[in-house]
């Protein structure tokens, strides 16, 4: 008979924000836990995703805050950077918060297992380690194996001069000039950090405009920002074609084209993992590999779950995995959560500017039937936007219609501009919340503050303006 030790509550196969999200959960609730995990705890947030790019665009950031100190009086000279030195520090970083979070885990009494987790058909998992083979037996099997770079057939990511994310966040010198295939929140990050840091970008994306995912005013205005700082945007096209010449790299595009660059980075979007069951296990999936859950987080086995990256059709984003992670949790333990709750998932790209959403744009809510109420604003006006010097911005509150036309309930928040992904959390609760413009528009805002301008624009749908007519 089997060990207590092979017979946890539960085994969780990932160790990512969605897998050791369920690990800390399930262990504060009294639950023994053995996590599995073949890439680094953290996963892909950790190791090669959230925190290296922002670290790389903080960099970036205190760059540009560097040449714009003449503005206040201050003579530091003309910048420069050692990039070795940046990824030094992004690997130091890294490394800390993985330790600290081994250290939580362990403290929780959860199991961290380092190798490759297997679900067999009778729901026992497998553990494959540089020490061998072991077999468990648990409760329940919650899979949070995440996602990997999403290839393209026409460029082959050698990771040297074609790389994809994975490669971009471990580079150690920046190129002079670079080509980022992908416009969306990772392609537009990668760009707008290389050209702050003086290298001379040219972004390329298959869609119609860049960020298709984002509210068309919202795309407009870090298009119009890109361009003033000399970033070349090209879309509507495919990439071909890519040669390898001595030094440089030749991009092809379905236009006829060609782009020339030191470095292409690929940043179009990520797949999931799904080789984490045996052949002999049959669990919903669809094409891209992603597995379908329902709204508990269920998997179409018993008592197997799925959760972050490796869900079919949710938003890939860490926070999204941690609620996940509880909504599982809570399941498999009779304590069950509300699903988490699409349309209210808070977005957040780091580029310069900035750029918060949450609930539905003005285009899904059209499509949706949705009669709307929409107030733009501009941030020029802003006096804390003035005094940073970044006035390139833009509030934008979608709301459902009275029957009288006037604001009714918020379902759409939009920032873009400074600091935007540190400002949602007020438009997060009214459109969570379903709270109507009328009870927002009283909360007070901060003077001078650049969270004032979105209360600003709630006092105008009031009909309430100041500032802001």
């Amino acid at each position: 008979m089997a060990d207590a030790s092979s017979q946890p509550d539960f085994v969780i196969i990932g160790g990512g924000p969605a897998g050791y999200g369920a690990a800390l959960t399930a262990a504060t609730a009294g639950s023994s836990v053995v996590v599995i995990d073949a890439g680094g705890l953290g996963g892909t947030c950790l190791q090669r995703g959230c925190i290296p790019a922002k670290y790389f665009l903080e960099a970036a950031s205190v760059f540009h805050g560097a040449q714009q100190a003449s503005r206040f009086g201050i003579s530091v000279g003309e910048p420069t950077i050692d990039f070795a030195i940046t990824q030094a520090g992004k690997s130091e970083l890294v490394s800390s918060i993985a330790t600290g979070l081994g250290k939580l885990l362990k403290l929780r009494g959860v199991n961290v297992i380092s190798g490759i987790g297997q679900l067999q058909a009778d729901k026992s998992v497998i553990a494959t380690t540089a020490d061998g083979v072991s077999v468990f037996h648990p409760k329940f099997v919650i899979l949070a194996t995440g996602s990997r770079p999403r290839a393209l057939a026409a460029l082959p990511v050698d990771q040297e001069r074609v790389v994809d994310s994975d490669g971009f966040l471990n580079l150690t010198e920046l190129p002079q000039r670079a080509i980022v295939v992908g416009a969306g929140a990772i392609g537009c990050e990668f760009a707008s950090m290389l050209s702050d840091l003086g290298v001379a970008v040219h972004l390329v994306e298959g869609e119609g405009r860049i960020l298709a995912g984002c509210d068309a005013d919202v795309a407009k205005v870090v298009h119009r920002s890109f361009t003033k700082r000399g970033i070349a945007i090209t879309t509507g096209v495919s990439v071909t074609e890519r040669t390898l010449g001595e030094t440089i790299v030749s991009v092809a595009l379905s236009n006829g084209a060609s782009i020339d660059a030191d470095l292409v980075v690929v940043a179009v979007g990520r797949v999931p993992v799904g080789d984490v069951a045996a052949p002999s296990v049959t669990v919903d999936r669809v094409p891209s590999g992603g597995i379908v859950t329902n709204g508990q987080q269920q998997t179409s086995i018993e008592d197997v779950y799925a959760v972050g990256d490796l869900v079919a059709g949710r938003p890939q984003l860490a926070h999204v995995g941690f609620a996940e992670a509880q909504v599982a949790v809570g399941h498999a333990l009779g304590s069950p959560l509300p699903e988490v709750n699409i349309d209210g998932v808070p977005w957040a790209i780091y580029c310069r500017p900035e750029v918060a959403f949450v609930g539905l744009t003005e285009e899904q809510a059209v499509a949706r039937g949705e009669k709307v109420v929409v107030k733009r604003e501009p941030l020029g006006g802003n006096s804390r936007a003035q005094i940073i010097g970044e006035t390139e911005g833009l509030v934008k509150v979608i709301c459902r219609a009275n029957a009288d036309g006037s604001a009714g309930a918020i379902i759409g928040v939009h920032l873009v501009g400074p600091w935007a992904t540190e400002q949602l959390g007020h438009g997060e609760l009214a459109v969570n919340l379903g709270l109507c413009v009328d009870a927002v528009a009283s909360f007070l805002q901060p003077h001078p503050s650049l969270t004032e301008h979105y209360g600003e624009t709630l006092l105008s749908l009031a009909g309430r303006g100041m500032h802001v007519k």
